[in-house]
Formats: structure tokens, C-alpha cells, sequence
């Protein structure tokens, strides 16, 4: 009786491991839903549709936005946490939302390193430091002398939210320069670019998508490019890096699944996000919406530079001692 036992315990540690390879094998054969830890109508919006619909032609089952926006990400980016690491469930994200939400909220219930596997990276760019056409400067070190002839705080900069890239982008500047600027927080870059037309702002750091189409109609003037690529739109725009900043960390959006979910999946999803990166109708669209470059890495390229990133912008945060409401 005991041997039958030992023998029917065998056969099961053989049987379930099939079945998961099986389970694999079939992937996907119900709708993916993919979190979106931002709100219909943003930046994720409009690049994650273009990955949702690809997707759904590529393995023949729906990919599905599921729009969770709220606390600078950490509504969707915990959802997704707590979600089946069985692959039908994965997490769409951004720079902000990922690597710097850890530095500025110490309490959060999910560790974007432990608690997900990197896909896809999405794209990289960086954000545009812009003026008003009517301010005397035309370069970043014109635009740092400008600021420094002036007394502490006495100018103002935008940005769609404290914590937010743009927020950062003009803290590491000020960290490398000694610049005095005060920093007024905005619920979206739209309102923040409006109010520095308007005169309200004296500068802003803002996504290139809704800054670009201001700056071509001479609404706005493009001092320089967060990231480490110049605008191909706006060729003649050094990055900050180019003009003596040291700042070349690049934003993206992201495709990570919660930790666990089976490796074979993950590279599945890797090689046809890339190759939707690649193909050149919807390389053409993503560049619209303002990456700079659409680089291609594996999951595991992907991870060394979430970790790396997470560095960077965690030191940014630490030494400005940047807190948020």
C-alpha cells in the first residue's frame, strides 16, 4: 500500500508540471487585461490603444485596457500587484509611476522590483524645457543666467504635479546648477502650459506630445530636451546633457507582469511588442506622440534599466528632500 502511494505521488509531481507547460503552451485563450495606472485620454491612453490592438491581432484573443488611474500610479501599479501571475493580467506603466513613486512614497504596499517582471520597454524621450517666445533665451545657459540675474524665487516653473517628471527634470538642473526657481504644481501639463502663455509661468518642463505642436506655432519657445535624444521635429534643441547638464535619464512607458508569471509568456509578449515597435505605421504614430527613439531590448535589458533608473531618480529625490502631499 505504501509503494502504490509513493508511485501515484510520482506520477502527480509529473502530471502537474505538464499541465502548467501545457497551460503555457496555450497562452493566451481567454482576454488579456492590461492595467493602465493612468486615465483615458492621457499619454498612456493613446500609446497603450496602439498596443492593445496590435496585440489582439497578433495572438488572436482581445487585449483589454483597463484604466485604473489615481495617487500618481500606485492605484493601477497596486492592482496589478495583487493580480494572478498567470499571464492573462499585465500592468501597464511609466517612468514616474514605476521607478519614483518608491522614493517618494516609503509606505507603498507592492516593491516595483519584487513584486514585477519587466516585459517591454516602450519607447524613450524625454520632456521640453520651454518659455515664453518673449523671455531672453534662447539656450540652457542663457536661460540658467536669466534665472540666477534674478532674486531667489522670484521665477516660476510648471509642472503636472509634484513627483512628476517635469517636476524632477527642472530638480536635477537646480541640483547641478544652484539655480533658485520656484516649482507651482499643476493637476495636467495642459493647464501648466496654458498659464505660462498666459504669463502666470515664466518656464515649464512639459511631454514633448502636447509641448511640440506650441513650440511649431511659436506659442512657446524649446530651451532644451530632458532626455538623451534631440527631438527629430526639432533638430536644432540640444538635450540638457549636450549643453553641460548631466541629465540623460530617458522616461518610456512599460509593459512588466506581476513576479511569477511564466518566462516562456514574458518573452512571448516581449518579441511582438517589439516587433510593433518595429513595424514602421505604428513606429511612425509613437513617434508622434513624442519618443525620441524606439529601442528594442529583451526582458532582461529592460530590467538593468529599471534598476539603474531607479537609482537616478531615487538620488534626485533624496537630495532635493522632495515630499508630496
Amino acid at each position: 500500500m505504501i509503494k502504490r502511494f509513493a508511485v501515484v505521488a510520482s506520477l502527480l509531481t509529473l502530471v502537474v508540471p505538464f499541465a502548467e507547460v501545457q497551460a503555457q503552451d496555450n497562452w493566451p485563450n481567454k482576454p488579456v487585461r492590461i492595467i493602465v495606472n493612468a486615465a483615458a485620454g492621457s499619454g498612456s491612453d493613446a500609446s497603450g490603444r496602439i498596443f492593445s490592438e496590435r496585440l489582439t491581432k497578433a495572438f488572436g484573443q482581445p487585449f483589454i485596457l483597463d484604466f485604473k488611474p489615481g495617487a500618481n500610479g500606485i492605484v493601477g501599479t497596486e492592482a496589478a500587484a495583487k493580480s494572478p501571475n498567470d499571464g492573462y493580467t499585465l500592468l501597464y506603466t511609466y517612468t514616474a509611476a514605476h521607478v519614483v513613486n518608491p522614493a517618494l512614497y516609503p509606505k507603498l504596499t507592492y516593491d516595483p522590483l519584487k513584486d514585477f517582471t519587466p516585459i517591454a520597454q516602450v519607447g524613450s524621450g524625454g520632456n521640453l524645457l520651454v518659455v515664453a517666445p518673449t523671455l531672453p533665451a534662447n539656450n540652457l545657459s542663457e536661460f540658467i543666467a536669466y534665472v540666477k540675474s534674478k532674486p531667489a524665487d522670484e521665477l516660476s516653473y510648471g509642472s503636472w504635479g509634484s513627483g512628476s517628471g517635469g517636476h524632477l527634470s527642472m530638480e536635477a538642473l537646480k541640483q547641478q546648477t544652484g539655480l533658485q526657481i520656484k516649482h507651482i504644481p499643476y493637476k495636467s501639463s495642459p493647464a501648466s502650459l496654458t498659464d505660462l502663455m498666459g504669463g502666470v509661468l515664466d518656464s515649464a518642463f512639459a511631454p514633448v506630445a502636447i509641448s511640440l505642436p506650441l513650440v511649431q506655432a511659436g506659442k512657446l519657445k524649446a530651451i532644451a530636451v530632458s532626455g538623451p535624444y534631440r527631438v527629430p521635429q526639432l533638430p536644432d534643441v540640444k538635450t540638457m546633457s549636450e549643453q553641460g547638464v548631466n541629465f540623460d535619464v530617458a522616461a518610456y512607458y512599460a509593459f512588466v507582469a506581476p513576479t511569477g508569471t511564466p518566462k516562456s509568456i514574458i518573452d512571448r509578449l516581449n518579441k511582438a511588442i517589439n516587433e510593433v515597435l518595429s513595424a514602421p505605421d505604428t513606429a511612425e504614430k509613437l513617434t508622434n506622440l513624442g519618443f525620441s527613439k524606439l529601442p528594442v531590448k529583451t526582458p532582461e535589458e529592460f530590467d538593468a534599466t529599471i534598476k539603474s533608473d531607479f537609482q537616478i531618480w531615487g538620488d534626485i529625490v533624496r537630495k532635493g528632500n522632495i515630499k508630496v502631499d
